[in-house]
C-alpha cells in the first residue's frame, strides 16, 4: 500500500468521530460532512509524518474548521435575523446514530447554540471528546489556564440551561405518550400534570426569522388542544437518542418533536414543522 492510500485508510478510520466532533460543533448534519471534507483537504496539504497522534491532529483541524463556519454563520445570522432548530437525528438511520451515542439532545444542542464559538469549541472538545486544554488553547490563540476558564463557563451555562435528560428511554416514552393522549382526549389537566411549570416550546417553521417560542405548562397545553385533531397521527420515535414524536399526513413527515424528559416530566419541546426540510434530513 502505497503512503498516500494507508493515509486515506486511517483517515476513513476516524471519519465517524470526526463527524461526531462536527455535529457537535454546527448542529447541522450537511455542515458537519463539509467540514470533515475540509479536513480531508487540509491533511492532504500538510506533512503528518511526524504527527504522533493523527486521531488527535484530526480532532483539533475539524475543531479550527468548526469555530470558522460558526463564525462566519453568527456574522450571518445577525444580518439576515434568521434562526433555526438542529437538525434531528432519526434512530432509523444507524449511520447517523452513532452520532448521538451519548444522547446529546436537542435541547442540549439548542443551548450550544448560545454559546459564544470559541466556548462551544472548548465545551465540546473538552468535556465530550476530552481533548487537553493545552491543544484547544492552540486553535483559539488562548492560554491553556484562559482556555480552562473559558470551558467552564461553557459548562456552567450548559448546566443551568439543559438539565440531563432521564437517560430510561421506557420513562420518557411512558411521559410522551401520556402527553400525546392528553392531546388527543383534551384533557387540559392532564397536559399541564405531565408538562414542568417551566416547561419551554421551540418550532421551526423553516419560513426563516426567530424561532416561535412559547414558555409554561397551561400556554403550552392549550397550544396542544389547538392540534389534538392531528393528534392520532402522531407515532413515538427516537430523536438523539431520546424519545420524540413525528406527525405523518398521507406518508410525508409534516412535523418532528423532540422532547427532554427529566423527573418524569416534559422540560422542552423543540418542533421542527417544515416538511421540506425534514424531507432533505430523510425523515
Amino acid at each position: 500500500m502505497n503512503p498516500d492510500d494507508a493515509l486515506a485508510e486511517r483517515f476513513e478510520e476516524q471519519r465517524a468521530h470526526l463527524r461526531s466532533v462536527a455535529y457537535r460543533m454546527l448542529g447541522s448534519l450537511s455542515e458537519a460532512e463539509d467540514a470533515v471534507q475540509e479536513t480531508w483537504f487540509r491533511l492532504g496539504r500538510t506533512d503528518v509524518s511526524d504527527v504522533a497522534n493523527l486521531s488527535g491532529w484530526l480532532t483539533t483541524v475539524t475543531g479550527r474548521v468548526c469555530l470558522d463556519m460558526l463564525r462566519a454563520r453568527r456574522a450571518r445570522r445577525e444580518e439576515l435575523g434568521d434562526e433555526r432548530l438542529p437538525d434531528p437525528i432519526v434512530a432509523h438511520d444507524p449511520e447517523r446514530e452513532v452520532l448521538v451515542a451519548d444522547q446529546v439532545g436537542i435541547a442540549l444542542m439548542v443551548v450550544m447554540e448560545t454559546l459564544a464559538p470559541v466556548e462551544r469549541l472548548a465545551f465540546v472538545l473538552h468535556d465530550m471528546f476530552a481533548v487537553p486544554f493545552d491543544e484547544i488553547a492552540a486553535v483559539i490563540d488562548r492560554t491553556p489556564a484562559a482556555t480552562r476558564q473559558i470551558a467552564s463557563r461553557a459548562r456552567r451555562r450548559v448546566k443551568e440551561s439543559a438539565p440531563a435528560a432521564d437517560p430510561d428511554l421506557d420513562r420518557q416514552r411512558r411521559a410522551v405518550e401520556a402527553f400525546l393522549a392528553a392531546a388527543r382526549e383534551g384533557d387540559l389537566e392532564g397536559l399541564v400534570a405531565i408538562l414542568d411549570p417551566d416547561v419551554v416550546l421551540r418550532v421551526d417553521t423553516g419560513a426563516g426569522g426567530a424561532l416561535r417560542v412559547v414558555r409554561g405548562a397551561r400556554n403550552i397545553a392549550g397550544q396542544a388542544l389547538m392540534f389534538r385533531r392531528i393528534a392520532g397521527d402522531i407515532q413515538t420515535i427516537v430523536v438523539n437518542g431520546g424519545i420524540g414524536a413525528l406527525n405523518v399526513t398521507g406518508g410525508s413527515a409534516q412535523s418532528l418533536m423532540a422532547v427532554t424528559v427529566v423527573n418524569g416530566r416534559i422540560t422542552t419541546l423543540d418542533i421542527i414543522a417544515d416538511p421540506e426540510r425534514l424531507k432533505d434530513l430523510g425523515v
